[in-house]
């Protein structure tokens, strides 16, 4: 721990934003994983003065959201994780554009949405993640995705220096975008959407919800879909034919309800969660010739 690094961090940021030596089991949704050094959660004007400090003092860090697609190693992470949350988590609507702050969250905005009569970001309405991070993997579900709706967004580039990129611009893909390759930091979202009947509206969020409690595994810690969809099949169907519902390695398992879903079920390590994704990869390759690759991002040290 670098005492004269802290002071100084402490001075940028109030006694609530800052914090030593925090699990990161309490910030990811699949509640596992180490420490973090340092662990902050700052306001917009503050990302700048956090970034420089930890360039001058030679402190690692990275940048994390709601934490709903992340593994974090058993070990923690060393150095700074900067959390982009609750102080960054406003959402306006101007006509049919939702402007959302990265901090956020995807089912809040589309709440905001719903409540102002507009339509298309249904699909968002259950997915647990933030604004930024939905726009750094191009998340999506049940036939939608991000790049359907995002006008533009505003980021932060490594020489601390706000930017506009447009939908062009993003290059965004499936669960891909420009911005993890160029180091930027999304700092909000101005999405585009469409006049819609408030009771059509609301008919299908509760349709693609009812979807969600009866086909995911909700009742468990996880990171959402495990695996990308491999081109030409379904992850969770390759899982299943490898006879692999309910594998269990420890107190991770594959989901015997959706074998698209790695569950922490019983207090499983990172460790565990990583070798049974390993283990799932090499069995549907063995099997099927197919390599599976992970939605889920792993870090910090395991």
């Amino acid at each position: 721990m670098n005492s004269i690094f802290l002071e100084q961090l402490q001075k940028i940021l109030e006694e609530e934003q800052c914090y030593t030596e925090e699990s990161m089991s309490r910030h990811v949704t699949f509640r596992t994983g180490g420490p973090a050094d340092y662990y902050v959660k700052p306001s917009r004007k503050q990302i700048p003065e956090i970034i420089a400090l930890c360039k001058q003092y030679e402190i690692p860090w990275i940048v994390i959201g709601n934490g709903s697609n992340l593994l974090v190693g058993d070990r923690g992470i060393r150095g700074l994780v900067m959390e982009i949350g609750k102080y960054m988590d406003q959402v306006t609507v101007e006509g049919n554009r939702v402007t959302a702050e990265a901090g956020a969250l995807l089912s809040a905005a589309a709440r905001c949405a719903a409540n102002h009569e507009l339509t298309g970001m249904e699909f968002a309405s259950g997915i647990p993640g933030s604004i930024g991070g939905a726009v750094v993997m191009n998340a999506g579900a049940y036939g939608g995705e991000m790049k359907q709706i995002v006008k533009k967004v505003t980021v932060l580039t490594p020489e601390g220096k706000e930017k506009e990129l447009s939908l062009e611009e993003l290059e965004l893909g499936y669960r891909h975008s420009c911005i993890p390759e160029r180091n930027y930091i999304v700092l909000q979202a101005e999405l585009e959407l469409r006049q819609g009947v408030l009771t059509e509206i609301e008919e299908r969020m509760t349709e693609l919800r009812n979807q969600r409690n009866s086909k995911q595994p909700l009742e468990y810690p996880s990171a959402g879909s495990t695996f990308k969809r491999p081109e030409g099949y379904f992850a969770g169907k390759l899982i299943q034919d490898a006879g692999l519902r309910g594998y269990q390695v420890g107190g991770a398992q594959v989901s015997e309800k959706h074998c698209g879903f790695v569950i922490n079920k019983e207090r499983a390590t990172a460790a565990q969660i990583r070798q049974l994704i390993s283990d799932v990869q090499d069995r549907v390759e063995e099997q099927f010739g197919v390599r599976l690759e992970t939605e889920v991002k792993l870090i910090g040290e395991f």
